[in-house]
């Protein structure tokens, strides 16, 4: 009897073999991938918040570096990019025109007030001199002339009463009173002449150093030249005009009104190292709406010419000292989505997440205004894998620190920025 369902073949052994390696090769491509998933989950996507209870104490044990809390002072400093500017600048400029027949100072030297730096040929001037004195005498000779005819005049009608009219008399006293005005205007004159004569000398403005010679002798110099023969600048005591943001201006005039000292330190272009200190000198009187900042204006002594006009520094005022506060090092500080916190050693082997409220803090150093007290122990190096109790050892090597100072034995930069 014949049937329409025919059975099907049973595979045969190779082909089984090869189905079963499939499957098995699918279950760990699988496990692998989910494994991959769980890792970057845990290793990416850390969380500030604490975890459930039991859930600490699991997991391999993390090697970090560990940070005590402290207790200093910790000055709070407002940075602002700066410009130097000398204190006082002047172009030297000649006074009459002529031709340079001397230059008497060595480029780059000092001077003072009133020495001679030029000479401009004094010839012509000279002249003009002997020309207006002898205009003086020719008139004051005219002068003495009237009024010696003034007083026979006056002699002679004295003597005989209608020998001299009176309005005769009255036109000499007329001229005598022109004669002594051309005489006054000579003598105007000849101290015009004497002063242009003087200025042939050319001679120091202020006291300061002199840059190099911009004209050399032998040119015709003229007054109305702009860049003059050479500039002469104050480079002690010098000036530093560097700005802040109008946010931090109150807490400056706080204390600048008050008549308080407010100290500043000018460091280089690379703020690697620190030129020189000074006080707080003036500020400015207006805001740049552009930018939002405000001028100060530094004075320093500058005793040795570190600082030179128009060098770039970087200007730090320090405000205020704050006494006896938290300070714990910047490495320690971490921010998630419900604020800053650190990683506090619950114990010798286990840290907990502790929220903090910070205080001002600069590149090293940070103030714990709560959340932490001197003596506890925080993690420095190796949070990117922590979590809240997770087991931890500490290990000795570069960025290891203890009582808040670096392992390398620096001390931590005297500074801070506020936040």
């Amino acid at each position: 009897m014949s049937s329409d369902i025919t059975e099907a073949a049973p595979p045969s052994p190779i082909e089984a073999a090869r189905r079963l390696l499939a499957r098995r090769n699918a279950r760990w491509i699988v496990a692998a991938l989910l494994g991959a998933a769980t890792l970057a989950a845990w290793r990416f996507y850390p969380s500030d918040a604490p975890s459930p209870p039991g859930a600490g104490g699991k997991g391999p044990t993390i090697a970090v570096a560990a940070a005590e809390v402290t207790s200093g002072d910790f000055p709070v400093v407002f940075s602002g990019l700066g410009t130097v500017t000398a204190a006082a600048t002047s172009i030297v400029k000649p006074q009459v025109s002529g031709p340079l027949t001397q230059v008497s100072y060595v480029e780059g030297q000092m001077v003072k007030a009133g020495d001679r730096l030029a000479r401009i040929d004094p010839r012509p001037f000279e002249l003009a001199v002997a020309q207006a004195e002898a205009q003086l005498q020719k008139d004051e000779s005219l002068l003495q002339n009237a009024e010696r005819d003034l007083a026979r005049y006056e002699s002679l009608r004295t003597r005989l009463k209608d020998s001299v009219s009176g309005q005769q008399l009255d036109t000499q006293r007329s001229l005598i009173g022109q004669y002594r005005a051309t005489v006054e205007l000579d003598r105007a004159l000849v101290g015009q002449a004497k002063l242009n004569l003087s200025y042939t000398h050319i001679a120091a403005p202020i006291d300061g150093r002199i840059g190099l010679r911009l004209v050399d002798p032998g040119n015709i110099v003229q007054t109305n030249d702009a860049s003059g023969i050479a500039v002469v600048t104050r480079l002690t005591p010098i000036t530093v005009i560097f700005t802040l943001p109008e946010v931090k201006l109150q807490s400056v005039l706080r204390r600048f009104r008050s008549g308080e000292k407010l100290f500043v330190a000018a460091f280089n272009h690379e703020h690697s190292g620190e030129l020189a200190r000074g006080v707080l000198y003036a500020i400015d009187n207006q805001i740049d709406a552009s930018s939002g900042t405000v001028k100060l204006r530094a004075e320093f002594a500058n005793d040795d010419e570190t600082l030179y006009p128009n060098q770039f520094v970087n200007a730090e005022l320090t405000v205020e000292t704050l006494k006896s506060v938290v300070l714990v090092p910047a490495a320690a500080i971490q921010r998630g989505a419900r604020g800053p916190f650190v990683y506090l050693f619950d114990g010798e082997d286990k840290v907990a997440v502790r929220p903090v409220r910070l205080g001002p803090g600069d590149s090293e150093r940070a103030v714990i205004e709560e959340g932490l007290r001197p003596g506890q122990r925080v993690v420095v190096e190796g949070v990117d894998r922590l979590r809240d109790g997770a087991r931890v050892i500490v290990a000795r090597g570069p960025g290891s620190e203890k009582n808040g100072a670096p392992a390398d034995g620096r001390r931590p930069q005297e500074k801070a920025v506020a936040r």
